[in-house]
């Protein structure tokens, strides 16, 4: 955060307006475009904007959203261009700046402050003692980092940190320069958003992926939104939720905020959009308490099964149940004593409004179920996900045209990653081809992942954190732990494209290494080269950089991988990494022989549009589980508890941001304007905790057996969140989450239940 101005305020000029009752339109243009304009000049903009999410283009690093067959010729959304912005700006840090702020200097700067100060250019060394960074030739800074790796007594005491950003060949390489070292400590952003749906789908039903294509929202009669935002974390869905509003899906919202796109939706792209009034979405809002989706699903579950019991044969599938599926004698019974009175408790709702939910699910042939992080960063995620794909399962909704489970991804190749083997305890078959591809024995023991990660930084068991990519102290909870954390490593290394946080809290020394963005043409030994990525749906295809590198001095991430494991392993086990970086086909024709699905993969990415990977729940109704058979599980209830006189707080972004990137200190479809210290809360709440709108608070989350931690001296904010419940912006708001406050099993960290109480300043 910034740090406190003389009257208190970090955001002096803070402003809070009505909230809005739709999205996109013109504003959305405007917001889009202007900043584009004014920062890159039209002959850039026009460049740029004409390629994102282009078959010959690049992929837009915002969101995992799919692309649809049929292109438009501006196939990007505000976020995308926003991202496109600020990644292309030709805006540089010169040399002079690392003389000019130190790093204690910079830990005062805002992640807004020091995102603005542009493109990282040159490699940066921070010797242990020293409060400077200061360039250094690429080969001093490979030579630092294999110098410390080669001194560990154990490979383990190392972490490979990885965002969503990278791309498939870059994570494949990572993934096995980190295991030719010889550890499995993976740690990735995956970690601390949508671990539990892979942990869940991946016991339910096999995969831990979306079972829906793109086209199916065209052929859905129901659409079930659940703890998402799209008008804000990735707009682009809006358009796919109004093609299949039109087509006559009814589009039910649960979520304890109203959000503005899921209100009405003005499709920039139309007339209607433009002038007209838009398109109504959501045909249903539940205004859940946070924590209660579990309870919702249940319940939803028991009036199937008693509707079905009502009229036999006519509301479940029993022809799947029967083929596909083991395991609904359970849970008939298990539901069967659920108590109403439990469920309205849990979930703030009545019970009309979950008959009309049950009542639309059961009319509906086809039904598609979407999800973000409002049901991975409960406590009980896992258990949720399990009920949520119960619920599918119970009519049939998996393996169907227009029917399925669909994780929305935030992160534009999370998905691919994990795919790639960026994950702390791949499965056997995969590290059994990469031995047998590369000829060494990748470790066997499971890794560290993100929190776990922090904990053994806190033991000084690992000292050497190395990121590719992303903010990991913002962007991971109990922000002040993992501070500390950080600063007890000897070394950090971030390969980035621009400032943050994590820069200025390292280790005792720190390197900063700067890299090419997506938009950039990145010309290797034997010409131009591409990467890919994989969507929310598991299709990949190719993306190609549009513009010349903002300066000659900057490598790829892979030239990154490749350089650092030849300074690191030599010749050890005899892999190319020098013909890697020289021609990424390579790569890829070791792809094709490790990861299931890339079997072609050099030619199959080159088809226009790319191709999709297997999906034997989606493409066959084939489940991947020890029975072979979907998994119907029986799941305890357990409501979020909330004592008299606390909140429960949910994490959330603001409109101009994205993860931990802050693009202005807007919050157009909220009203917040210049500033970010606010604490939304409803106007019941305010009142029966003697405060008032406008208020200014310290919020306390507490955790049992360890001391309060607080947020100081934020604005109430009147809002008509579900009673009982808050919201306060995310990375800021990390600060109150525990290390130990985690998903059962999933170890995500609960950030949308975290119980707080309110103290007047002063």
């Amino acid at each position: 955060m910034t740090k406190p101005l003389d009257d208190g305020s970090a955001y002096p000029d803070l402003t809070v307006g009505p909230k809005a009752d739709d999205a996109v339109g013109i504003p959305g243009i405007f917001h889009s475009l202007e900043p584009a304009f004014v920062k890159l000049g039209p002959a850039r903009t026009a460049k740029l904007l004409t390629s994102i999410n282009q078959k010959d283009g690049f992929d837009c690093m915002s969101c995992a959203w799919p692309d649809p067959d049929k292109r438009k010729t501006l196939e990007f959304c505000e976020n995308g261009a926003k991202a496109v912005t600020w990644e292309a700006t030709p805006v540089t840090v010169p040399t002079s700046f690392w003389g000019e702020y130190s790093v204690t200097d910079l830990l005062d700067k805002s992640e807004y402050w020091l995102g603005m100060q542009g493109r990282l250019v040159e490699p940066v060394y921070r010797p242990a003692g020293e409060d400077h960074y200061h360039p250094v030739s690429w080969d001093e800074a490979f030579r630092l980092v294999a110098e410390t790796l080669n001194g560990l007594d154990t490979p383990d005491r190392a972490a490979f940190y990885t965002s969503g950003r990278t791309a498939n060949e870059t994570a494949f390489l990572y993934q096995l320069f980190v295991r030719a070292f010889g550890t499995n400590n993976l740690p990735d952003c995956s970690n601390m958003c949508h671990e539990s749906t892979g942990t869940a789908l991946t016991e339910t039903i096999g995969i831990g992926k979306s079972t829906i294509a793109y086209d199916d929202f065209e052929h859905t009669d129901l659409i079930i939104i659940m703890g998402q935002n799209p008008g804000t974390n990735h707009p682009r869905m809006l358009t796919a939720l109004e093609d299949a509003k039109r087509s006559g899906a009814s589009i039910v919202a649960v979520n304890p905020l109203p959000e503005a796109g899921l209100i009405r939706y003005k499709n920039p792209q139309t007339v209607r959009g433009l002038v007209g009034h838009g398109t109504a979405l959501a045909d249903q809002f539940l205004q859940i308490r946070s924590g209660g989706d579990m309870a919702l699903l249940q319940a939803v579950g028991k009036r199937v099964l008693e509707a079905e019991d009502a009229n036999p044969g006519t509301v479940l599938d029993h022809d799947f149940l029967d083929t596909y599926t083991q395991g609904l004698d359970e849970l008939k019974a298990h539901l069967a004593e659920l108590d109403e009175a439990d469920v309205l408790t849990a979930t703030g709702l009545t019970s009309a409004e979950i008959d009309e939910l049950a009542d639309r699910y059961i009319r509906a042939d086809r039904t598609i179920i979407t999800w973000a992080m409002g049901l991975t960063q409960q406590k009980k995620a896992v258990e949720t996900l399990r009920e949520l794909i119960n619920l599918l399962l119970l009519r049939g909704n998996i393996g169907k045209p227009g029917a399925g489970a669909s994780p929305i991804r935030g992160h534009s190749n999370v998905q691919g990653d994990r795919t790639m083997g960026i994950w702390e305890q791949m499965p056997e078959r995969f590290l059994d081809a990469l031995e047998h591809e590369f000829g060494f024995n990748p470790p066997r023991k499971h890794g560290t992942d993100s929190l776990h990660t922090i904990e053994g930084m806190q033991r000084g068991d690992i000292s050497v954190f190395i990121a590719m990519g992303g903010n990991f102290v913002s962007a991971i909870s109990d922000t002040a732990a993992a501070e500390a954390a950080m600063r007890g490593t000897d070394l950090s290394v971030q390969v980035s494209t621009k400032l943050n946080r994590s820069h200025v809290v390292t280790g005792k020394a720190a390197l900063i290494l700067p890299t090419l963005g997506r938009t950039e043409v990145d010309i290797q030994e034997t010409g131009a080269q591409f990467v890919s990525v994989e969507d929310s749906v598991c299709a990949v295809h190719g993306s190609h950089g549009r513009i010349p590198p903002v300066a000659p001095n900057i490598l790829s991430e892979i030239a990154i991988v490749c350089r650092l494991a030849r300074a690191t392993l030599g010749d050890r086990y005899g892999i190319d990494w020098a013909g890697f970086e020289g021609d990424y086909d390579i790569i890829r024709e070791h792809i094709s022989h490790v990861v299931p699905g890339f079997e072609n993969f050099n030619t199959d990415v080159r088809r226009k549009g790319g191709f999709v990977l297997p999906n034997g729940p989606r493409d066959s109704r084939t489940f991947n589980t020890a029975t072979g058979k979907a998994m119907i599980t029986v799941n305890r209830l357990e409501p979020v508890v909330r004592p008299e006189g606390r909140l429960i707080l949910q994490t959330v972004r603001a409109h101009d941001q994205f993860n931990t990137t802050i693009y202005s200190l807007n919050d157009r479809y909220r009203g917040i304007r210049k500033g970010r210290d606010v604490i939304f809360v409803n106007p019941d709440d305010i009142a029966e905790l003697g405060l008032a709108d406008g208020q200014r608070v310290d919020i306390f989350s507490e955790w049992e057996g360890e001391p309060d931690r607080v947020l100081r001296n934020y604005r109430v904010v009147s809002y008509p969140t579900a009673k009982g419940c808050a919201a306060a912006y995310y990375p800021e708001a990390n600060v109150l989450v525990p290390l130990a406050s985690a998903a059962d099993r999933s170890n995500t960290p609960v950030s949308k239940a975290i119980l707080v109480r309110l103290e007047p300043v002063g």
